[in-house]
């Protein structure tokens, strides 16, 4: 398990309907060091990027209260009992926000994003086994008011999951 700032997912943040919020170089640099290590004391991180660590502090909560970013614990989730993930493309008729919201209520749906292309939703799925993932997609996607289909694309081994594309 480590810490990593990731991109937030309050609805006020770029990937919702709110306004994004300007980001300097320094914030920037900010967040690359909590990216490395997000327990790295601010002290340290204002000699790396030249600030005091006051500065540091105030900077990192104005990004955590913006939706910036969020510091989380990530979890390997087969080492917490979560031994089935899958990639779910969703087609829905009609309005796709009402299918979405219910999919971001359900704790398994780990990412939600409407898409353009095939699918009208994408959805990662982390199950404890198949026979969760089974009633997840079965008796609780496909229940869902406005689905019209589904594709499952089981993971099989997860070659890379980084959290660095927050500075690019």
């Amino acid at each position: 398990m480590h810490s990593v700032p990731v991109a937030s997912r309050n609805p006020e943040s770029r990937n919702g309907n709110g306004s994004s919020p300007t980001i300097d170089t320094v914030s920037l640099a900010i967040i690359e060091q909590l990216q490395e290590d997000g327990r790295r004391p601010y002290a340290a991180i204002g000699k790396a990027v030249g600030l005091s660590e006051a500065a540091v502090r105030q900077r990192v909560q104005k990004l955590l209260d913006q939706g910036v970013m969020q510091i989380v614990a990530v979890t390997d989730p087969l080492t917490v009992g979560l031994r089935r993930q899958a990639m779910v493309g969703i087609s829905v008729e009609g309005d796709v926000d009402p299918v979405a919201d219910a999919l971001t209520a359900m704790a398994e749906c780990e990412y939600v994003v409407m898409t353009a292309g095939s699918f009208d939703l994408m959805v990662e799925i982390v199950c404890e086994d198949d026979d969760h993932l089974l009633e997840v997609i079965n008796k609780r996607i496909r229940a869902l008011p406005g689905v019209r289909t589904t594709e499952s694309f089981v993971y099989l081994k997860l070659k890379k999951q980084t959290y660095m594309w927050g500075t690019r």
